[in-house]
C-alpha cells in the first residue's frame, strides 16, 4: 500500500494536468470567439450547453463519477469559457480605439470596473478622485480643472455627490457623451436634467451588477431614455458586444421598478438578520443548525451585510416610491403574523399560493427572454 505523503503527491500531479487541461480549454474558447465574431453567431448557445451537460452527465455515470459532480464541474468551465469569449469579443469591437473616457470616481469599486471596461475596448481611460491615484490610469485629483475633451464622460461617485457633479459638469457643457452608472436615479433628476437643458449629450446607466462580476450573461444593464438618442445609443454600443441584456425605460419607470428588486430585497435581508441579532438566540448556538432555506437566506444577508451602509441607506430613503416597496413588506408581514396568530390555514395556504403563480409567471418570462 503507497504511503499518505505519496498519495497526496499523485493528487497534486493531477490537480496540475487538470489546470492545464483547463489553461488548454479556454485557448481553445479564444479562438471559437474570434470564428463567432467572424461568422456573426452569438457568443452564447444555450442547445450546445445542453449538449455538453448532458454528455459530461452520462460520461461520468459510465466511469463511475457524481453526474451531479460533472455537471458542476462543467457548468464551471462553461462559465469561464463564455468569460474568456466575452472579453475576446469585448476588446475584438475597439469602440474605444483612438478615443478618451473621463471616469469621475474612478476609485470606487463600480468606478473601477467602469474604468477596466472602457480600457479593454481601447479608451484612453483617465480617473478622476481625490482619493488618489489608480495604478495603470491617467489620474486628476480635481476633474473640474479638466477640460473635459475626453468623448466620454462617465460619473460613479456616490449618489448625492453625483447630482452635484451632474448639475456641475452641465454649467461646463462638456462635448462628449455624458453619463452615470448610479443605482437609482431620483436624486440625480435635476442633474440629469440641467445636462439635457445645456444642449449635452447625456443619459444614465444601471449596471445590474457588482464590481466583482465577470461575465455578463444574464445580467441586465437599464438605461435612461432622456430624449436624446445620440447619447442612449452611444451608452448601449459600449455593452452591445457583452451577453448582457440591454433594457430602455424612462427614469421613473426604473426607480419605480427599482424600489422592488434592490429596495425590498436589501430590506427584507435587514430586516431578517436584524430579526436574528435581536432574538436572543446566540450565534454560536444557531451556527450549530442548519436546514437548506436558512442556509441559503443566510449567505444572501451576509453579502448584504457586508455592503455600504452609505449606500444602501440612500437606496431606502432617496427613491421617490421607496415607500410603496416598504409598505408592501410591512404587509406582507402582517398578514403572515395574523394567519399565524388567528390560526387561519386558509389564509396562509392563499399566500402560499398567490406566490407560487406570481413566481411560475416571472421563470417563464425569464426563460422566454433567454
Amino acid at each position: 500500500m503507497k504511503s499518505l505523503d505519496e498519495l497526496r503527491a499523485r493528487l497534486d500531479v493531477l490537480d496540475r494536468q487538470l489546470l492545464e487541461l483547463v489553461a488548454e480549454r479556454q485557448a481553445i474558447s479564444t479562438d471559437i470567439a474570434a470564428v463567432k465574431r467572424s461568422t456573426g453567431q452569438s457568443t452564447r448557445d444555450f442547445r450546445r450547453e445542453r449538449e455538453v451537460l448532458l454528455k459530461a452527465r452520462r460520461d461520468a455515470e459510465a466511469l463511475g463519477v457524481s453526474p451531479a459532480l460533472a455537471e458542476s464541474i462543467l457548468q464551471s468551465l462553461i462559465r469561464g469559457s463564455l468569460t474568456t469569449q466575452e472579453r475576446s469579443r469585448v476588446s475584438a469591437q475597439g469602440r474605444g480605439s483612438g478615443r478618451s473616457a473621463l471616469v469621475i470616481g474612478g476609485r470606487g469599486k463600480m468606478g473601477r470596473w467602469m474604468a477596466d471596461f472602457l480600457a479593454s475596448q481601447g479608451f484612453r481611460v483617465v480617473i478622476a478622485d481625490p482619493a488618489g491615484e489608480l495604478a495603470g490610469y491617467e489620474w486628476r485629483a480635481d476633474w473640474q480643472a479638466d477640460p473635459l475633451d475626453e468623448d466620454l464622460v462617465v460619473v460613479a461617485a456616490p449618489l448625492k455627490i453625483s447630482g452635484q457633479i451632474l448639475a456641475a459638469l452641465a454649467a461646463r457643457r462638456p462635448q462628449g457623451v455624458v453619463f452615470d452608472i448610479g443605482s437609482l436615479k431620483t436624486p440625480l433628476r435635476a442633474g440629469l436634467a440641467a445636462l439635457r437643458d445645456a444642449g449635452v449629450r447625456v443619459t444614465s446607466v444601471h449596471p445590474m451588477f457588482g464590481p466583482d462580476t465577470e461575465l455578463l450573461s444574464g445580467r441586465h444593464v437599464i438605461f435612461i431614455d432622456l430624449g436624446v438618442p445620440e447619447a442612449l445609443e452611444e451608452a448601449r454600443s459600449l455593452f452591445a458586444s457583452t451577453m448582457a441584456d440591454l433594457v430602455v425605460m424612462s427614469l421613473d419607470e426604473h426607480d419605480r421598478l427599482i424600489a422592488f428588486v434592490l429596495g425590498l430585497s436589501h430590506a427584507l435581508n435587514i430586516a431578517f438578520f436584524t430579526a436574528l441579532a435581536e432574538s436572543g438566540e446566540a450565534a454560536p448556538r444557531l451556527a450549530r443548525m442548519s436546514s437548506t432555506t436558512f442556509d441559503a437566506q443566510l449567505d444572501v444577508a451576509t453579502r448584504v451585510a457586508g455592503e455600504s451602509p452609505e449606500l444602501y441607506y440612500e437606496i431606502q430613503s432617496l427613491n421617490d416610491y421607496g415607500e410603496d416597496s416598504l409598505q408592501a413588506l410591512s404587509l406582507a408581514v402582517e398578514r403572515l403574523h395574523r394567519a399565524v396568530r388567528e390560526h387561519d390555514p386558509q389564509a396562509f395556504t392563499e399566500m402560499m399560493r398567490r406566490g407560487q403563480e406570481y413566481l411560475q409567471v416571472r421563470k417563464a418570462a425569464r426563460e422566454t427572454a433567454a
